[in-house]
C-alpha cells in the first residue's frame, strides 16, 4: 500500500467524489487516539439550479500531535441532491429516508501541521429545493460519530433557486338541518420542488374555516385550534378555525395530505361555505409558493330544505381557486379509530397521495351527531423525519403530554441535531 506525506500545505491529489480514491484497508490503525485532531474547513455556500453541480473542495488539517494514518470521508445528502458517479474507495447507501451516503477512504497520512485537500461534489435534482449537505470526518480520522457537529464534521443547508407550488383542495356536502355531513380540505405539492422545512418552524400547514352555520364535532388529530398567529392547543371539537399539518412536515411533489372533518348542521342554517387555505402553521404565505392563484378553495355545505335525505362529502372537490387547474384532490378519508396518517414520504401513483386524518368514521347526515363529543387529542409534534441533516426542523406543534397541554412557542433558529 502506497502512502504519500504531506508538509503543512500538501494537497492531496485524488478526489473523493468523481475521481479515483485508493482503498483504505481495513487494517489501517490511526496513531495515538489522543494526539490526532483533525480539522475541517466548511464549504461555500451558493443557490444552484435544478441540474447544476456543486463541484468545491474542503482543507483537512491535522492540528494534533501526532499522525494520522488514513481518513474516512463522509458525505450526505437529502433526497433533493445526488451523486454524480460512483468512485473507486467509496461505500455508497441510501437509508429508509431517501438520505444518500458517501464513504470513501483516503489512503493518506496527514503528519501533524500538515493538511489534505478533499474536493466535494454532487448534482442538484429537479425536485431539489431546501437541502442539506453533511460532511467530514471524525476527529482522528474514523468515521463520524452520533455526537454532533464540530470541528471535523458539519452540517451545510444548501437552497436550490426553485420553487414549490402549494395548493389548497376543498370538498362540498350536503345535508339537513340538525345532522352531520363529512367534509374533506386538502394540501397539495404541484411541485417542482419537494418541502421540508428545517431552518425555521414556518412549516406548510393548511387553515380550515369552518363553514358559518356548523359546528365542527370531529376534528382530525392533525389539525389544531387557531388563535390570533398561531395553533393554540391539542386537536378537539367546536372551534371556527383550524390549521392542520403533517406530523414529519415533510411533502413530496404531487403529494396531497388530506384532513377529513364532521360538521353538525344549525337548526337555522342555510347553504353555506368555509375557506381552504395553503399557508405556513402561522398562517402566512411561504416564500418558496410562487403561485398564489391556486392557494384558496371552499368547503361548501348544501343545506337542503325538505326532508330528503342528504349526501355526504364529494372527496376533494375545488372550489374557487382551489386546484388552479381544476383538478381534483383524492381525500375520502374517513380514518380509522386509532386516526392519524400513514405517509411512506414518497411521490404516489397518479400523481397524489391521501393520508386519512379524521380521529374516528365519519357519519354521513347523522342525526345522531354528538355536538359535544371529542376526538382523541393525538400526537401534534413535528418530528421532521427525512433522517438526514435535512434532519432536524423545530417543528411547528402543539404537544398532549401526561394530560397537560405544552403550547407552541415559535422559534426560528437553527436546526443542530444530527442525522438519523
Amino acid at each position: 500500500m502506497v502512502r504519500a506525506r504531506f508538509r503543512r500545505t500538501a494537497t492531496l491529489a485524488t478526489a473523493v467524489l468523481g475521481m479515483t480514491v485508493p482503498a483504505l484497508s481495513a487494517s489501517v490503525a490511526h496513531a495515538d487516539a489522543a494526539g490526532v485532531h483533525l480539522v475541517v474547513s466548511t464549504l461555500p455556500t451558493s443557490a444552484p439550479e435544478p441540474g447544476g453541480t456543486y463541484d468545491k473542495s474542503v482543507t483537512i488539517t491535522n492540528t494534533g500531535t501526532e499522525t494520522a494514518h488514513g481518513v474516512l470521508f463522509q458525505v450526505r445528502l437529502t433526497r433533493g441532491l445526488g451523486f454524480t458517479d460512483s468512485t473507486e474507495g467509496c461505500t455508497y447507501t441510501t437509508d429508509a429516508d431517501q438520505v444518500g451516503q458517501a464513504r470513501c477512504g483516503l489512503d493518506t497520512v496527514v503528519e501533524p501541521g500538515a493538511s489534505v485537500t478533499v474536493p466535494v461534489r454532487f448534482k442538484v435534482l429537479a425536485k431539489g429545493l431546501m437541502e442539506s449537505v453533511e460532511y467530514g470526518t471524525g476527529p482522528t480520522g474514523e468515521a463520524p460519530g452520533k455526537e454532533g457537529y464540530g470541528d471535523s464534521y458539519h452540517r451545510m443547508p444548501l437552497t436550490v433557486d426553485s420553487s414549490a407550488d402549494l395548493v389548497a383542495v376543498g370538498d362540498r356536502a350536503k345535508g339537513r338541518r340538525g345532522h352531520t355531513v363529512t367534509v374533506t380540505a386538502a394540501l397539495r405539492n404541484d411541485g417542482p420542488g419537494w418541502i421540508h422545512n428545517t431552518q425555521s418552524d414556518d412549516q406548510p400547514g393548511l387553515m380550515v374555516h369552518v363553514p358559518a352555520g356548523t359546528t365542527a364535532v370531529q376534528v382530525p388529530r392533525e389539525c389544531a385550534p387557531f388563535g390570533i398567529d398561531s395553533p393554540t392547543g391539542p386537536s378537539e371539537p367546536g372551534h371556527p378555525v383550524y390549521v392542520c399539518w403533517h406530523d414529519d412536515n415533510l411533502i413530496e411533489v404531487g403529494q396531497t395530505l388530506s384532513y377529513t372533518f364532521v360538521l353538525k348542521i344549525g337548526g337555522k342554517a342555510h347553504d353555506t361555505e368555509g375557506e381552504v387555505r395553503a399557508s405556513s402553521v402561522y398562517g402566512t404565505h411561504q416564500d418558496y409558493d410562487k403561485n398564489a392563484a391556486n392557494d384558496t378553495a371552499t368547503l361548501h355545505v348544501d343545506v337542503a330544505e325538505d326532508d330528503g335525505p342528504g349526501t355526504g362529502g364529494s372527496g376533494g372537490t375545488t372550489s374557487g381557486g382551489g386546484a388552479g387547474d381544476g383538478g381534483t384532490g383524492t381525500g375520502t378519508g374517513t380514518g380509522a379509530g386509532t386516526g392519524g396518517p400513514h405517509n411512506t414520504h414518497a411521490p404516489s401513483t397518479g400523481g397524489s397521495h391521501t393520508l386519512t386524518g379524521s380521529t374516528s368514521p365519519a357519519p354521513t347526515d347523522s342525526p345522531t351527531g354528538d355536538p359535544s363529543g371529542t376526538s382523541p387529542q393525538g400526537n401534534l409534534a413535528a418530528t421532521g423525519g427525512n433522517g438526514t441533516a435535512e434532519l432536524a426542523g423545530s417543528a411547528a406543534a402543539t404537544f398532549l403530554a401526561g394530560g397537560s397541554v405544552v403550547l407552541l412557542a415559535r422559534r426560528r433558529r437553527n436546526a443542530r441535531t444530527r442525522t438519523r
